[in-house]
């Protein structure tokens, strides 16, 4: 199995900033995949942003020009920057990661889709 496992979050004045970083560990044969998403309370879980293998990213129109997604393959480790945060951006942010893990059992490669527990991002105003 696959374990991801994110880290960074915490309390921060508007106009501040953070960074998240998420890392991915476990029989990881490829990762293609990684994102952030976010939920806050009372609202659907949605995508911030996530990054291709190749490094293709994709931004939620809320987060483009402040925020920034970026990945170090070698380390199967994913990082959101987030610059000029204002108090919507106020959530618990979500890592996941897709691929391929070897499974010891079937000793094939086999698809995973995880998620992290969560680390939670506030923004005060």
């Amino acid at each position: 199995q696959v374990q991801v496992v994110e880290s960074g979050g915490g309390l921060v004045q508007a106009g501040g900033s953070l960074r998240l970083s998420c890392a991915a560990s476990g029989s990881i044969f490829v990762i293609n995949g990684m994102g952030w998403y976010r939920q806050a309370p009372g609202k659907q879980r949605e995508l911030v942003a996530d990054i291709t293998s190749g490094g293709r990213t994709n931004y939620a129109d809320s987060v483009k020009d402040r925020f920034t997604i970026s990945r170090d393959n070698a380390k199967n480790t994913v990082y959101l920057q987030m610059n000029s945060l204002k108090p919507e951006d106020t959530a618990v942010y979500y890592c996941n990661a897709d691929g391929l893990y070897y499974s010891s059992y079937s000793r094939t490669n086999t698809n995973f889709n995880s998620w992290g527990q969560g680390t939670q991002v506030t923004v005060s105003s």
